[in-house]
């Protein structure tokens, strides 16, 4: 069963290649959707895939890129919007 996460990541989080390694992360996970930088200093990202896999991205997420800083993390399920790849935006 495919899911979709609507997820928000805080902290240190722009300016230390978050968004290129959320990617690698999602695309070695199959996971489709988009990543983009926030204007509040936070990272947004949209997720679609299976449970399993979209956990796993949560598990990482909560690590980041190797000069980041998460301090919070928050998701929600949200509507399947079909994507057919993962892209960074912004």
């Amino acid at each position: 069963m495919t899911l979709h996460y609507k997820i928000r990541v805080s902290g240190r989080v722009q300016g230390v290649w978050f968004r290129k390694y959320t990617k690698d992360i999602a695309e070695s996970l199959g996971l489709m959707g988009f990543v983009e930088n926030a204007e509040d200093g936070s990272v947004y990202l949209e997720a679609e895939g299976s449970e399993r896999d979209l956990k796993r991205l949560l598990e990482w997420l909560n690590e980041g890129s190797p000069s980041s800083r998460v301090e919070e993390i928050s998701y929600q399920e949200g509507r399947l919007s079909g994507y057919n790849h993962f892209e960074i935006r912004r």
